[in-house]
């Protein structure tokens, strides 16, 4: 019963083109088509340098990914069993012709696109599906706009690569596997010139118009709540930019369906939602200029920030900040800021996440929806976790994620006992299960902001996440700001066994408990202190663990409470 449960509250939120996509995919089975490519289209315009990730081609044959490195040797290594598919994934996607410092590593990487052709057969491997085909397709462009020839048989096989993607979009997993695919059609539509070459970008431009408009929210967040995922769609949205004004004059199209939009009227589309996405990005990112880590959000993956806003700065696209443009206006109206004094709080109303600026301290509030119903792959257990900067440094921080391959610690991961947040009757507030599978899930209600007499600032929420248990109980947490103090409260509604609450620091602090752990401080790495204590509930100090980056694990500390009763109160002040 349990596991049919779990089953009908996943499914019952799919939307049909998931369903029966799923059953197309598994099923149909398109022959590649090996005819002559078509002719490269020449380009007129400029190619700016894009976004630059760190190298993962450490030598001619041995590559490191999430934190691992392999040797690739022969031809069966591009499908080798010892490593995970997200690795192997990795290895198709040849981030590394455009990565930091490429240039130096151009012998390699044109032995290795050959290596690439001649030892992955068309539909063969991990290589030829979709989505390390889409990434592997724009990078390849990418790295022939950089002024770097495609010999003909690289030609001739990227060409067979986009058409066996044309017919193998992942209309089943939507969101920003479906927005990778879209991209790489018109990458090579605009790359490619003739009949074939437009249809492709008809194609692709059908799905972006219809996929920016859905997963662009209106104050600028995408739409799987990812700030990691969110960089991913910043950059592709870029990379599209910097596409169109390379090949600026009129292109050829076919002859455009129901809804679908001319090339040249998507680029001020595109550069609209950058602009707002900039917004969010830097809204959703801590003082030391990294995103804060929430939902499946790790370092290393997305490109750095600071990277977005170096390229989006040599497109000459700027953030909508002091405007009275109708794109600002709807910004106000979807991100409403509050200052009282000395603090400053940004609500960023349709993505559900708050940020607090006070003084030394930066807080980032979790009181968002999981993501969209459909599509909650990404999302954690997490409903009313938060994150704090301070003093230069991240002391309360997410868990993160390392991993994606299905098993406990993926699990482990996700759950609520991860978060700082709490658990009652030690069940997650939603239920996630598998690796990208969420059955009933948390949705937040109540959400108050206000400012109070004295100049301080409360944030109240609840979710209704644990009403399936029995008892019916609700999780109320409230935040008080205060100049150099945050108390956070905690009331259960509803009966319930047990409740627990939980604070992860970060592994470069150390937590220092005094009277039964009800009161401690924490020494910061500037020598700075942050002290705690718990007003109500049992306090300790437990061994945790911190995963900021794919394959990498950090010991830290974590302050766990007890609620006394119904509650917790405990206060974290700073001087």
């Amino acid at each position: 019963m349990l596991k049919a449960s779990r089953y009908f509250n996943t499914l019952r939120y799919l939307r049909p083109v998931q369903i029966y996509g799923r059953i197309w995919h598994k099923l149909y089975h398109p022959k590649p088509d090996i005819t002559p490519p078509p002719c490269i289209r020449p380009l007129s315009g400029a190619w700016y340098v894009p976004a630059k990730k760190s190298p993962s081609l450490i030598a001619s044959n041995r590559f490191r990914f999430l934190n691992e490195e392999h040797d690739i040797i022969s031809a069966s290594d591009w499908n080798r069993p010892d490593c995970t598919k997200l690795w192997l994934y990795n290895l198709h996607y040849f981030d590394d012709l455009n990565g930091a410092t490429a240039t130096e590593r151009r012998t390699w990487h044109r032995a290795l696109i050959t290596r690439w052709v001649e030892e992955n057969p068309p539909a063969r491997g991990n290589g030829w599906e979709p989505y390390p085909l889409s990434l592997r397709i724009v990078n390849w462009i990418k790295w022939a706009l950089a002024d770097n020839a495609l010999p003909p048989m690289v030609l001739k096989s990227l060409a067979v690569q986009v058409r066996f993607l044309a017919k193998r979009m992942e209309f089943h997993l939507q969101g920003n596997h479906l927005f990778a695919n879209a991209k790489a059609l018109v990458f090579a539509g605009i790359f490619f010139e003739g009949r074939e070459a437009d249809a492709w970008i008809d194609k692709g431009l059908w799905i972006l118009k219809r996929e920016l408009s859905e997963q662009i929210l209106e104050d600028g967040g995408h739409f799987e709540l990812s700030p990691m995922y969110h960089s991913i769609i910043l950059e592709d949205l870029l990379d599209l930019i910097n596409l169109m004004r390379a090949f600026p004059a009129p292109l050829p199209l076919a002859p455009p369906r129901q809804g679908r939009g001319r090339l040249l009227l998507m680029e001020p589309v595109c550069i609209e939602a950058v602009r707002r996405m900039l917004v969010w990005l830097k809204i959703m990112c801590h003082p030391d200029g990294q995103i804060a880590l929430l939902n499946d959000a790790a370092f290393g993956i997305a490109s750095h920030p600071a990277e977005l806003y170096a390229y989006s700065e040599r497109l000459g696209i700027h953030d909508l900040e002091v405007s009275s443009s109708p794109q600002t206006q709807m910004m106000e109206t979807c991100i409403e800021t509050l200052s009282p004094g000395h603090i400053k709080v940004t609500h960023l109303k349709a993505s559900g996440y708050i940020r607090v600026d006070n003084g030394p301290m930066t807080a980032i509030l979790d009181v968002a929806c999981i993501g969209p119903d459909h599509l909650p792959g990404h999302a954690h257990a997490d409903t009313l976790t938060f994150e704090m900067f301070l003093y230069d440094q991240r002391v309360i921080i997410d868990s993160g994620t390392s991993r994606y391959d299905e098993g406990h610690e993926r699990l482990r991961q996700r759950g609520t006992a991860a978060h700082n947040t709490v658990v009652i009757n030690s069940k997650d507030s939603s239920v996630v299960w598998g690796s990208f599978r969420v059955a009933r899930r948390a949705k937040p209600f109540g959400l108050e902001i206000e400012e109070t007499p004295e100049g301080a600032v409360r944030v109240r929420c609840a979710h209704d996440g644990y009403r399936r248990l029995s008892g019916k109980p609700v999780h109320w947490r409230e935040w008080h700001f205060q100049e150099h103090s945050l108390t956070v409260r905690d009331v259960i509604e509803g009966r319930f066994s047990e409740a627990v609450g939980r604070f992860y620091f970060h592994p470069n602090i150390r937590a220092i408990p005094c009277n039964s752990s009800s009161q401690g401080e924490i020494q910061l790495l500037n020598g700075s202190k942050m002290k705690w204590h718990i007003i109500k509930g049992h306090g300790n100090i437990i061994n945790a663990k911190y995963y900021p980056e794919f394959g990498m694990t950090y010991q830290n500390q974590c302050l766990e409470i007890q609620l006394n009763g119904n509650a917790s109160h405990v206060v974290f002040n700073w001087r």
